[in-house]
């Protein structure tokens, strides 16, 4: 099949219109993996910067059979393909400075005690994948700052709207921009060259300590210099056609984060990354409420702002349902069933509730071939409660990563298994 004629043959499901995946005949890494029957794995975060309000959150009861509380109603019908999860989270007293710990459990004054500092999971798997994808992560925003993504040397990956990922995904530079790009990378290479010949020379002049430090320093230094050489051969491959124009933004909460849904099952359809995540948050005016996210969070148990946080959080949840919908829809080419099968979607929060809590934080696993359908409540005490960590661990290990610790976590989640 022709390659040309692949970019430009979409697929029509569940109301969007997307872009042919990256075809196995057309994606070497991912037919190896297959031959070697490793799945190809992707992981979507979906999070937001204030918590829920947990009386609406958490299911009642626990196991199977559980009522499907107010603000997960949306997710009825995928009841099989989620779990939620109650009791965990990363044994820290951080308010919103908990909220970049989601992803590792690490706060940044902690991170110098930890081998890769408080590297968030999503970093973590685009190390793994290097070059495999053209983008090795993406850290997206719809109306609130992402925080989630950190890289090993404690550097916040900057986060895109909505315009911003579109042209970045599907966007093909001109003769110029390349050139562009492509000298900044020889300069790049050139200094990163110029700074490792001149730090050989420095490293024999300090004492024990001072070298221990200088190694990480050049960790970093060889950390750029292998982004440079994975990122440049990606320049002149050209990008594949959405078969949809760029959305419109700015057009509500509502509008502005159901686009981003669809981009986000573009860049899965198109296997333009396998790591993403997303931090939405909420404009007044939008659901017909007047106030601020920060504000509503701040509840004081006063109807008007709890009800504000029910609209806005089943929302959020409903997008989830929606993104689920759309990968389901859509047959995966390389590993067999469909995309939904082998994407794992976490919902969840650093901060469990607007009023600062980082106790029981609000999470929710689907998909990725786990066997789910529960509510699993875990221990409440300190001297026999789970990490949340232990959730991201396993995660690693399904998307296939080889380790056995990962930020806080103390070994993998009890009774997640795979399907």
């Amino acid at each position: 099949m022709n390659a040309q004629i692949n970019r430009r043959r979409f697929l029509r499901n569940a109301g969007v219109c997307i872009a042919l995946p990256m075809l196995e005949s057309l994606a070497p890494c991912a037919s190896a993996a297959a031959a070697r029957n490793k799945p190809i794995k992707r992981v979507v975060v979906l999070s937001n910067n204030y918590g829920v309000y947990p009386e609406a959150f958490f299911p009642a009861k626990t196991g199977a059979d559980y009522d499907m509380s107010d603000t997960l109603k949306a997710l009825e019908r995928h009841r099989k393909d989620f779990n939620v999860y109650s009791n965990l989270d990363h044994g820290i007293n951080a308010g919103h400075s908990g909220v970049p710990t989601l992803l590792s459990g690490v706060q940044v004054h902690e991170a110098v005690h930890f081998p890769e500092g408080n590297m968030s999971m999503d970093q973590k798997i685009a190390e793994h994948l290097g070059s495999t994808t053209r983008f090795p992560s993406l850290t997206l925003q719809v109306n609130e700052a992402n925080l989630l993504s950190i890289t090993r040397t404690g550097v916040q990956v900057p986060s895109m709207d909505i315009g911003a990922a579109y042209k970045a995904m599907f966007a093909d530079q001109d003769a110029k921009e390349k050139e562009a790009v492509r000298g900044r990378f020889e300069r790049h290479s050139s200094i990163l060259d110029a700074v490792l010949k001149e730090a050989k020379s420095v490293e024999k002049r300090l004492g024990k300590h001072d070298q221990e430090k200088f190694a990480q320093y050049l960790d970093s230094v060889r950390g750029l210099e292998k982004k440079v050489v994975q990122e440049e051969p990606w320049l002149d491959r050209p990008k594949p056609v959405p078969g949809v124009p760029q959305p419109p933004q700015g057009k509500g909460t509502e509008k502005d984060l159901k686009a981003m849904m669809e981009l986000i099952a573009l860049a899965i359809q198109t296997d333009s990354t396998r790591a993403i995540t997303l931090a939405s948050g909420f404009v007044n005016g939008d659901f017909g409420l007047s106030g601020g996210y920060h504000g509503f969070s701040h509840h004081g148990q006063r109807e008007n702002e709890v009800g504000a946080l029910k609209k806005i959080e089943g929302y959020q949840v409903s997008m989830m349902a929606y993104l689920i919908d759309l990968l389901k829809a859509q047959a995966d080419p390389i590993n067999g069933g469909t995309l939904f099968d082998h994407t794992m979607i976490l919902y969840g929060c650093g901060m469990a509730t607007g009023e600062h809590s980082t106790k029981n934080l609000p999470l929710i696993l689907a998909g990725g071939g786990f066997k789910l359908g529960k509510h699993i409540g875990f221990p409440v005490d300190k001297e026999t409660r789970v990490p949340a960590a232990n959730l991201l661990l396993s995660m690693l290990q399904n998307f296939g990563l080889e380790i056995d610790r990962f930020g806080t976590s103390t070994g993998t989640l009890t009774g997640l298994e795979v399907a």
